[in-house]
């Protein structure tokens, strides 16, 4: 499987409101993740600095699905407010960053 990270932010005073949605993720979303072919998926965070990592066959499939999902779109939908998010227009997805380094 592929490598994918993303940087995203929470908005200043939203931290425990984010935790708490991530604690009781909706299993619909659990779900949809899973369905679109992502695995291993972490996120860590530092001040309001989030770091998403996760994995991934088919990158543009993954994209695809989670665009097409009514679930992803209303997880989204409730997280707008208490996240800064930054979506590359070519994909409709979060910026992903670039592999620098990697040991098996």
């Amino acid at each position: 499987m592929k490598q994918y990270a993303w940087v995203l932010e929470i908005r200043p005073g939203y931290e425990a409101e984010y935790k708490q949605r991530h604690d009781e993720i909706w299993p619909e979303m659990l779900e949809t993740l899973t369905a679109a072919g992502i695995r291993n998926y972490s996120i860590f965070k530092h001040g309001l600095t989030l770091f998403g990592y996760f994995e991934t066959d088919d990158l543009k499939a993954t994209i695809n699905a989670l665009n097409a999902s009514e679930v992803n779109a209303r997880w989204g939908a409730s997280m707008a407010p208490i996240m800064k998010i930054e979506v590359d227009s070519r994909t409709n997805f979060p910026f992903l960053l670039p592999l620098q380094w990697h040991m098996d």
